[in-house]
């Protein structure tokens, strides 16, 4: 098979730059609230934290994708990758490719498309459905199913033309069978298995309970003591509010793991990893929740 992967420079340095800095807005953010007091400045820090680190598993997972993505081109299939999801096209299923000029009204892009990353499905009126699997306009194709049109920028947009005309040309060997694999169908695998539901449901459990322990804590206690210096004595008592950070840097540890053991559980011989990935995550809130235990106690 040929391969015609997409265009990835703009978009890497994109995804990059933005992970690197919405990553130093959250660790700025909470060193900030290391020495807030709980007022509006407390407040807006914590919501400057709770948005710079929301969209950083999304943006991880696009640049994942993006490093990832490829068209691959056969006599019998055109196979389409972008990160964990893959569609594998028969030749003979497909009903024409056309670029977006061969288009009467053009085609909006999915939510929170950037360079590097176009994932989505919108709805088009005159094409019905179209999935984004793309990096950029200016080399976008679409490919026509009879269960909908998928769009796709091969870097080489004409000699992708060229390669499908002459696959069309060949005719098929055998018929192929089309496939689809999506993200959710790692989640509904894991999902499957006891051991990992009980992982991901006592991890949300203890991380949801911590905030709400730490929130009921906070009002009824002017100061807390966090613990001791090289030189084995008592730090300063700091207020109490700084508790917050507990459940915040808990609940990132834990989607942080999540993430991870997603990652692994794609691969057999890495299962038993994920399994462990995903008990240090549930482990992780459980020592936070101990550790506010004995801060208060």
């Amino acid at each position: 098979m040929q391969s015609f992967p997409p265009a990835r420079q703009r978009g890497f340095f994109i995804h990059l730059a933005s992970l690197v800095a919405l990553a130093g807005l959250a660790a700025l953010s909470g060193f900030s609230l290391a020495g807030a007091r709980l007022d509006l400045r407390f407040a807006f820090f914590v919501l400057l934290l709770i948005v710079s680190v929301v969209p950083l598993p999304l943006l991880g997972y696009r640049l994942y994708a993006l490093l990832r993505s490829d068209y691959q081109l056969g006599r019998e299939t055109l196979r389409l990758s972008w990160g964990l999801r893959v569609e594998e096209i028969p030749i003979s299923n497909v009903e024409w490719v056309r670029p977006t000029q061969g288009l009467l009204a053009p085609v909006s892009l999915p939510l929170f498309s950037l360079p590097g990353g176009m994932m989505g499905v919108v709805h088009h009126p005159d094409i019905g459905e179209v999935e984004f699997m793309a990096s950029e306009t200016s080399t976008m194709l679409f490919v026509a199913t009879a269960r909908r049109v998928f769009a796709i920028s091969p870097a080489d947009q004409a000699e992708f033309l060229r390669a499908f005309q002459h696959a069309i040309e060949m005719g098929s060997l055998d018929q192929a069978a089309p496939q689809s694999q999506y993200p959710t169908f790692i989640l509904t695998q894991a999902w499957d298995i006891p051991a990992v539901r009980f992982f991901w449901l006592a991890g949300i459990f203890l991380n949801v309970g911590l905030l709400v322990w730490v929130s009921v804590l906070v009002p009824s206690l002017p100061q807390v003591t966090i613990g001791f210096d090289a030189a084995a004595q008592p730090i300063p008592p700091v207020p109490s509010v700084q508790l917050i950070l507990l459940p915040i840097l808990s609940a990132g540890f834990f989607v942080s793991g999540l993430a991870a053991g997603l990652w692994a559980f794609r691969r057999a011989d890495l299962r038993p990893l994920a399994h462990i990935v995903w008990a240090s995550s549930t482990l992780t809130a459980l020592l936070f929740l101990a550790g506010v235990y004995f801060l208060t106690a």
